[in-house]
């Protein structure tokens, strides 16, 4: 009886393992088919960099776009990689990233996946550098006499020695998208001229927003200081004509200290600031403060990195922010006529 038994194991066990052997090679056959059919994978870091991929790619036959985060993640300062983001990376022909500092995790993605073929798509632009500010800033009290009563910043908040967030400047954004092409279009010079028919037809549409920003900027007093509450206004204030006085980068981790607030408020009164750029995601509290302290006008404009996948979402953001900053302006203009 315990014979059978053992028996009736041993040809279960044998059966489960040949069943997954079996499971395993269908499973590699279906995936070397998908790529011996010539199916080209391209996968993107994040939402500016899919939307711009997603309009050179257009409706090319036999290429597969997937983006890495969700739509509405945001930026990708703190990103972390999940195990669903390895495999789909380990499925990927080309893998296109912001570059600038923004995606911390690319040197994980480089040890796992060498042979990724992966393109910053600012490189060759020159982007600005990126402002930094202390967490906590140190303030002195004048009894203190000793060394040890001393409080050091806690932390500083860097993401980077450039400030990546370019696409918020139509013009680099423009280039960006000519990078793009140009990469997929190497890799796939079969298809070259539907890439970059689809960059120039997307690029005539993103010159349009640069002409309009170039008409609000010729129609606006020379000189305005603004405030931001996030470093990606610092590409907006620059295209406008704007002198931005003081930056105050906001997002969900943020701890302001009241030492912040004090220099902020010294910032805007000693430039005479009366226009504030600010997110209202995570400014809106800030930018009620300061409105109510100092009397500024607040603006409320889009990072253009949260959205749905619509091909049009990046110029129909963008134009709703040039709207916002011509009224914004003309407001301003008017008041110191």
């Amino acid at each position: 009886m315990k014979r059978n038994k053992y028996r009736f194991v041993c040809c279960m066990l044998l059966a489960i393992a040949l069943a997954s052997g079996i499971f395993t090679k269908s499973y590699l056959n279906f995936e070397e088919a998908g790529k011996a059919g010539g199916e080209l994978r391209i996968v993107t870091s994040f939402y500016p960099v899919y939307i711009a991929a997603e309009n050179v790619v257009g409706n090319c036959e036999g290429v597969v776009l997937e983006n890495l985060s969700e739509p509405q993640t945001g930026c990708m300062h703190d990103y972390q990689l999940t195990p669903q983001d390895m495999i789909l990376l380990s499925k990927a022909d080309l893998f296109l990233v912001n570059g600038g500092g923004i995606e911390g995790f690319l040197a994980e993605v480089g040890e796992a996946y060498p042979e990724l073929a992966t393109c910053q798509v600012t490189d060759g632009i020159a982007l600005m550098e990126e402002n930094t500010h202390l967490e906590e800033e140190i303030h002195l009290e004048e009894d203190i006499h000793s060394d040890e009563d001393i409080h050091q910043p806690e932390e500083v908040h860097v993401h980077g020695e450039e400030n990546a967030h370019g696409w918020m400047d139509t013009r680099i954004y423009g280039e960006m998208v000519r990078n793009i092409a140009d990469f997929i279009s190497k890799a796939d010079p079969e298809h070259r001229e539907i890439y970059q028919e689809n960059a120039r037809s997307y690029c005539a549409q993103i010159e349009e927003l640069t002409r309009q920003i170039e008409a609000v900027k010729a129609d606006i007093a020379e000189g305005i200081s603004v405030v931001i509450f996030h470093e990606a206004y610092e590409y907006t204030a620059e295209q406008y004509g704007l002198h931005t006085a003081y930056c105050l980068d906001l997002d969900e981790e943020r701890q302001v200290s009241a030492g912040e607030v004090a220099d902020l408020m010294e910032e805007i009164e000693k430039n005479q600031v009366s226009l504030v750029l600010a997110e209202e995601l995570y400014g809106k509290d800030m930018g009620e403060t300061v409105s109510q302290e100092t009397g500024c006008r607040v603006c409320y404009l889009d990072t253009l990195v949260r959205g749905d996948y619509n091909p049009d979402s990046y110029l129909e953001a963008m134009q709703n922010n040039i709207d916002l900053m011509k009224q914004a302006l003309e407001r301003q203009t008017c008041s110191e006529n």
